[in-house]
């Protein structure tokens, strides 16, 4: 599987998070010749045990986070960031759990915008969004590079590329950057070679950086 590093708008101090962000960089990655490829959509639920007494079940995680991805329609995963855990699941697991009641969705968002092609990489930009709310918390985006599915040997590719992409948006009025959080993988089990659960823990952490960096604008 390819590599891919998700990064997330950062504004300026005093700025906000809104649209014009995402109108502007969607026009950039056209300057730059990206082909548009169509739309994606990602979403993230926050999961909380239905439990009246979390002491007599100590086993139990407290929480956990679920991801579906645009590229991997057919599976489901979920982060367990108290054990550093993450694992893959058919995506009927959700229904699953809706039946058991064991676990319940607390917090929904999605993540949607438009995809793009340009070269050997793939570029997918859009905004974060909670479920029934046009509220933009975010905005984020992926960087592909398809030829090469070992971090590692990919690192010096993406860097260089993130800094071209930068220098593109330079010459755009906005106010901010788009910021890569670097992760021990291996915490998390993950071995060097990428994979979907790479993307599944980036997406966690990510949000994670935005609830708490970054201020919403008031409408989207």
């Amino acid at each position: 599987m390819p590599v891919k590093w998700v990064l997330y708008w950062q504004p300026n101090q005093g700025s906000t998070v809104s649209t014009q962000i995402l109108n502007e960089a969607a026009q950039c990655v056209e300057s730059i010749n990206g082909v548009k490829e169509g739309r994606w959509k990602a979403a993230l639920n926050y999961y909380k045990p239905m439990l009246r007494d979390q002491s007599t079940h100590p086993d139990l995680p407290r929480d956990f986070l679920g991801i579906s991805l645009a590229d991997q329609p057919t599976k489901y995963y979920f982060l367990i960031r108290s054990q550093r855990l993450v694992v893959e699941a058919d995506a009927s697991i959700q229904l699953i759990m809706e039946k058991l009641q064991s676990y319940k969705s607390k917090v929904s968002i999605y993540f949607d915008g438009f995809q793009y092609l340009l070269g050997d990489f793939r570029l997918r930009v859009g905004r974060v969004v909670p479920v029934h709310s046009e509220t933009i918390r975010g905005i984020v985006m992926e960087v592909e590079y398809l030829p090469i599915s070992s971090m590692e040997k990919a690192r010096k590719v993406m860097e260089e590329f993130v800094e071209i992409w930068h220098e593109a948006l330079s010459k755009t009025s906005l106010s901010g950057k788009f910021v890569n959080i670097e992760l021990n993988f291996g915490e998390f089990g993950l071995a060097d070679t990428y994979t979907p659960q790479h993307t599944g823990v980036q997406y966690a952490i990510v949000m994670a950086h935005m609830i708490a960096t970054v201020q919403p604008a008031a409408r989207g």
